[in-house]
């Protein structure tokens, strides 16, 4: 064993709660949250610190502190322009350092039908 920082891909875990409400997300949300999961396990920086540190981030997704006067705190992913996010916290430790799932919320729409048939 190593008493090196471990990096990316990071561990992530999740409460109860917030796995239970992930779950019951309509199928298309799912996919976004796991596209957004998938950018945040494998950051350099899971708090994308600095100026437009999110920068790297599809389009679609931003990351913020959850209150600015806590920099170092709980961070908000914000994913379907902002129609969806999780809270998230990283656990910065040698061994095993991980991303803690807080809550995950999404409101939004339906995804679009697809075009009627020319029959």
């Amino acid at each position: 064993m190593t008493e090196e920082f471990m990096g990316p891909p990071w561990q992530m875990d999740w409460r109860l709660d917030a796995l239970a409400g992930r779950d019951a997300l309509p199928e298309h949300v799912r996919k976004m949250l796991d596209e957004a999961r998938a950018e945040l396990v494998t950051a350099k920086d899971p708090y994308f610190r600095g100026i437009d540190g999110d920068a790297a981030l599809p389009s679609a997704m931003y990351v913020e502190p959850v209150r600015s006067s806590d920099p170092k705190g709980p961070r908000i992913l914000s994913f379907d322009n902002h129609n969806g996010w999780l809270i998230y916290t990283f656990v910065r430790r040698p061994e095993d350092p991980q991303i803690l799932v807080y809550e995950v919320f999404w409101q939004g729409s339906a995804p679009p039908a697809p075009p009627p048939s020319g029959e």
